[in-house]
């Protein structure tokens, strides 16, 4: 993975110092001598290699310094500077020349991105790590929206169901209804008749003589319930009754009896009270 990002930083690298050392020495060599045209070009390339061999020490130390890396930019401002005046001057080619121009600022900006990407490098470890957090979130998500796709199918199947049963309670109730409100009009003609109530006349002169009875028509509608008889609870026991009572039935036999006995016989014969109050009235009598 590091070869990705520095591979493309030491090529360009090693076209824009080749290319600045020929244009300083095509330049130049016209003006003084070759050799001296040689020595200005590679002063430019060395300066801007040594600042960068600094820095990558530096950064490999995981330390940094700001005077060096001006220092190696401004190598990088120079070498392109050389290489605009030399397209300027070249006449027809100029373009071509400029072109290229960008060279060494481009390698600088490689080497930029090399170094932060060197700052940000993970180990395999840790990127191992990273992707089984990422897949476990994923997986997470996953069964999260299965499980909300199912919970909403379900829901859908019990609100059909539901929609369906109270579709055919309300069928069955309209034809209970109207088979209801056929018998009742069965029912109203019939005893709205003149024959029915002559033969009714008829039926119930021999065991009423001279009463002619009343149809009434069965209820059809809403009836109150019949309130359910409940048991009314025995009037509490006053202290000075129970106490009587409690001292009739200890001394109905000789010797009196125990407070087990009595208290047995005191619930057998119906009479009702609390433990506490029972054996209160026993201290008492029996005091």
């Amino acid at each position: 993975m590091r070869a990705k990002t520095v591979l493309p930083a030491v090529a360009m690298t090693a076209v824009s110092m080749v290319l600045t050392l020929a244009v300083v020495v095509m330049w130049l060599g016209t003006a003084v001598p070759w050799p001296i045209a040689l020595v200005v070009g590679l002063g430019i390339d060395g300066g801007w290699l040594a600042t960068l061999a600094y820095e990558r020490r530096l950064a490999a130390q995981g330390d940094h310094n700001t005077v060096v890396t001006a220092v190696g930019w401004s190598f990088g401002l120079l070498a392109t500077a050389v290489l605009v005046a030399h397209a300027l001057t070249a006449g027809a080619s100029a373009g071509a020349w400029l072109a290229v121009a960008w060279l060494p600022l481009a390698a600088k900006a490689l080497w930029l991105v090399h170094g932060l990407w060197e700052c940000t490098a993970l180990t395999p470890v840790a990127l191992d790590a990273i992707r089984g957090i990422q897949q476990e979130a994923r997986d997470e998500a996953a069964v999260a929206r299965a499980r909300l796709r199912a919970e909403a199918a379900t829901e859908e199947t019990r609100l059909t169901a539901v929609t369906a049963a109270g579709a055919r309670v309300a069928r069955v109730q309209a034809k209970t209804a109207q088979a209801l409100s056929a018998a009742w009009s069965t029912l109203e003609t019939a005893r709205a008749g003149e024959d029915t109530g002559r033969a009714l006349t008829s039926v119930t002169a021999r065991v009423t003589p001279g009463v002619t009875p009343r149809w009434e028509l069965p209820v059809w509608g809403p009836m109150e319930p019949v309130a359910s008889r409940s048991l009314e609870a025995a009037p509490a026991l006053t202290d000075e009754a129970l106490d009587v009572l409690v001292d009739e039935i200890r001394t109905s036999e000789t010797p009196a009896l125990s407070y087990r006995e009595m208290a047995a016989r005191f619930r057998a014969a119906g009479h009702s009270a609390s433990e506490v109050r029972l054996r209160a009235a026993w201290k008492r009598v029996a005091a």
